[in-house]
């Protein structure tokens, strides 16, 4: 990677970075950090090494949402064509099969969230917002991920009135996993991602494949997905080591 790569990913053992790169412009998403984040989350999914991935923002924020000025003398087609590119980048992030944590601080802005929402859970800086200012500059977007994630009245409310949700907001509603001060956060992070890089890599992947075929569907119709999943583990996983792992530590205790 180049020091202009808008996108950079370092591989850090079994957990991967993956870092917006353009502080100058406050990680505003251009169609290509959409090309690069597609490509490379399409790569970490195959990566066998990888078994968790970080997801952080260079500079003072976050993410300052999509780059309007990128949009300049631009047709609707182009616009169009630039909005199908993003919807391909998070829908990489989110069907990647490794747990995939992003660690926001600052602004979390419009596409900002939509990136953040596509990972499986946000650890955030005390110092966090988020906006979602679309209406505001006479556009559509967050519409379907906000309200899965906050619930449709306040994410209408959100996007209605573009007014900023604080960390605590957003921890409350559930948004937010985890809150940590702004100098703890890629510590906080980097602890995260290894405690789960040492289980078991398919019991995690079928566990995350679970909640997420699962929450689409009935429970009923979840429970046969998670016993589905069960059953693969039993005929393929190493659970077998696990539970003489357990039986060690607790001998150890006893």
């Amino acid at each position: 990677m180049t020091d202009e790569a808008v996108l950079v990913v370092e591989r850090q053992g079994p957990v991967a970075w993956v870092r917006l790169n353009r502080p100058r412009q406050r990680n505003a998403v251009n169609l290509q950090l959409c090309l690069d984040l597609r490509a490379a989350f399409t790569e970490l999914d195959g990566d066998e090494d990888t078994r968790a991935v970080l997801v952080e923002g260079a500079g003072p924020v976050f993410c300052a949402g999509a780059d309007l000025k990128e949009r300049q003398g631009k047709d609707a087609e182009w616009v169009r064509q630039r909005r199908l590119a993003s919807f391909a980048a998070y829908d990489a992030i989110e069907r990647c099969s490794k747990p995939v944590i992003a660690l926001v601080h600052n602004g979390i802005i419009g596409s900002g969230g939509e990136i953040a929402m596509a990972c499986d859970f946000i650890i955030a800086a005390s110092d966090a917002f988020f906006t979602f200012p679309e209406t505001k500059w006479g556009t559509v977007g967050a519409t379907q991920r906000l309200q899965r994630a906050i619930g449709k009245r306040t994410a209408k409310e959100l996007l209605f009135t573009g007014r900023s949700m604080p960390v605590d907001e957003a921890r409350l509603l559930g948004l937010v996993s985890r809150i940590v001060e702004p100098s703890a956060l890629r510590e906080a992070g980097e602890q995260t991602a290894r405690q789960i890089a040492e289980a078991p890599a398919l019991a995690v992947r079928l566990t995350k494949q679970s909640i997420d075929l699962g929450g689409r569907t009935d429970q009923d119709s979840g429970i046969r997905i998670e016993q589905a999943a069960i059953e693969y583990n039993l005929a393929v996983g190493d659970w077998q080591a696990g539970i003489d792992k357990f039986n060690e530590e607790s001998s150890k205790k006893s």
